[in-house]
């Protein structure tokens, strides 16, 4: 079953270093906090317009052992859980 990408807004507690929000310490998803071990990847994607959005991804261990995909926006300083779900039924896929 192909699957597509969700991007849900979570709250994210964070190291603010001299550059904002850094790095990410724990995530609040629909009500629960979880507290982030380790960040085992992080990366940018940007398009070649400095108009474009730029996102900051984040690979997360947290502490039950589960590994997350978060997004830092950073011109509308919002993050976002990043998860692949299957896709509707309806949709042409």
């Amino acid at each position: 079953m192909k699957k597509e990408w969700v991007f849900e807004e979570i709250d994210v507690e964070c190291y603010a270093g001299h550059k904002g929000e850094e790095t990410p310490r724990a995530i609040i998803h629909q009500g629960k906090r979880y507290e982030i071990l380790e960040v085992l990847d992080r990366w940018y994607q940007a398009g070649p317009d400095p108009r474009d959005l730029r996102h900051d991804y984040f690979k997360v261990k947290a502490t039950g052992g589960e590994i997350f995909l978060i997004r830092y926006t950073p011109r509308f300083q919002a993050w976002t859980l990043c998860r692949k779900v299957p896709a509707p039924k309806f949709s042409n896929n």
